[in-house]
């Protein structure tokens, strides 16, 4: 049955886009504005379309599919805008709109709904997936494919991103995890560790130096075993209804233990994990325990500043060091100051800020895999302020930007010493305790 034009509305969140008066505050920070010039690529042309489609001057939806999926969801229009837009919202809620009418082929939604359904949220899988890598890394079964070309030849250009994935931790390591760790010296707090699901299968090394550092720091660390996937690619690829459930499940699973904040590292997952509340919030059983959640989600940098720092942090080299923000932490989460904080207290750190900083990467999710093209146009625009800090150590603070810094060092060729490294491990250096 053809949905009516109060359903559309509602579904299509019409009413939050009369915030949007057109002004253009939003196109110089748009990444896709700033690289393709197109109004239907910028905050307010996407705006402007969803009105139209509540106005029913649209009503082929597939109009909206390509700005719509071209949007890398960075969030730096609402930072940028004076009315108060709530962007995210809308764009999510008219992505799920999108995908619950959109026919996809079979083998697309074999693939969609394994991913979303069957992987992401399963621990077991994503674990399964680190080991294997491992394997395929110290076997020698990964020099043998590199031999044969066929990595060039992978769809979506995974073989570029298969370059610059981390090592993989071993299944012993893996499996000698703690699910508890004491603070050393006084207790200052008790946390309990987000571990993530990609970054607990492909950045393992990431999350345990996480926990070394937090217990250095002065905190009691918990990592529960029945936490799932947080939920964002979901929500950004429209299946909110899965996100809903990641959530609850979450929230679930973090209620059974007291501690005063859940720490994450991953600036994606910190602002998924903050916005449960927004997610639930017409859910009556769910909207309480959803803000009770979100009241304690805190992103590694807030808790290290909060607990005085980590001690006697020593510049590993002279290099100089740049650092990249989180999309998310920065527009999402409001996680500023912190990681330069941290940064800044490195004794003999040779510090160059970056022109254009908050300016996204490119990499949004998996935009850089299902967008590769438009994806590294951003990367170049990225680079081209990279190279002129002159860095040698390039910081971030969340997977895929670490990611997409390696290979924007990769694509630009730039000297070997030249490297991008997630906060943790800088810091991790700093404190010799890798």
């Amino acid at each position: 049955m053809k949905p009516s034009l109060n359903d559309l509305k509602t579904e299509f969140q019409y009413d939050k886009t009369m915030k949007c008066v057109q002004c253009g505050y939003c196109l110089p920070v748009c990444p896709t504005y700033v690289t393709m010039r197109r109004e239907t690529h910028s905050p307010r042309g996407r705006i402007n379309l969803i009105k139209m489609v509540g106005e029913g001057k649209i009503t082929d939806l597939s109009i909206l599919e390509e700005p719509l999926d071209l949007c890398l969801g960075c969030r730096a229009c609402e930072t940028a805008c004076p009315t108060g837009v709530e962007y995210g919202s809308i764009l999510e809620s008219a992505r799920a709109a999108l995908v619950k009418r959109k026919k996809f082929s079979k083998p697309i939604r074999l693939l969609r709904n394994t991913m979303f359904k069957s992987v992401f949220p399963n621990r077991r899988i994503m674990k399964f997936t680190g080991n294997m890598f491992w394997f395929y890394e110290k076997s020698g079964l990964q020099n043998a494919v590199h031999s044969t070309g066929i990595m060039k030849k992978l769809p979506y250009h995974l073989g570029d991103f298969e370059s610059i994935v981390p090592p993989a931790v071993s299944p012993k390591v893996r499996n000698q995890s703690n699910m508890k760790v004491q603070a050393e010296g006084e207790l200052k707090y008790s946390i309990v560790f987000f571990t993530g699901c990609i970054m607990d299968a492909m950045f393992q090394r990431i999350n345990q130096l996480s926990i070394q550092l937090l217990a250095k720091a002065g905190c009691q660390v918990i990592v529960i075993p029945n936490q799932t996937c947080c939920g964002a690619l979901h929500a950004h690829s429209g299946e909110l209804d899965e996100a809903k459930q990641l959530a609850k499940r979450n929230i679930a699973a973090f209620e059974q233990v007291k501690a005063d904040f859940i720490v994450n590292n991953a600036g994606g997952c910190g602002a998924m994990l903050n916005e449960y509340h927004h997610l639930l919030k017409d859910d009556k059983e769910w909207a309480d325990r959803a803000k009770q959640f979100t009241s304690k989600s805190k992103d590694i940098s807030q808790v290290l500043v909060l607990c005085g720092g980590i001690p006697n942090l020593l510049s590993p080299t002279e290099e100089k060091v740049t650092y990249q923000p989180s999309c998310h932490m920065t527009n999402v989460q409001k996680v500023t100051n912190e990681p330069l904080m941290l940064l800044k207290s490195v004794i003999g750190i040779n510090l160059v800020e970056m022109k254009q900083a908050n300016m996204c990467c490119g990499s949004a999710g998996i935009y850089n895999v299902v967008h590769y093209d438009e994806s590294m146009e951003i990367l170049d625009e990225k680079m081209k302020h990279t190279k002129e800090t002159g860095a040698t150590v390039i910081i971030t603070t969340n997977p895929g930007c670490l990611l997409q810094m390696k290979l924007g060092i990769q694509r630009e060729d730039l000297p070997k010493p030249t490297r991008a490294l997630h906060l943790i491990e800088y810091l991790a250096e700093a404190a010799e305790i890798l």
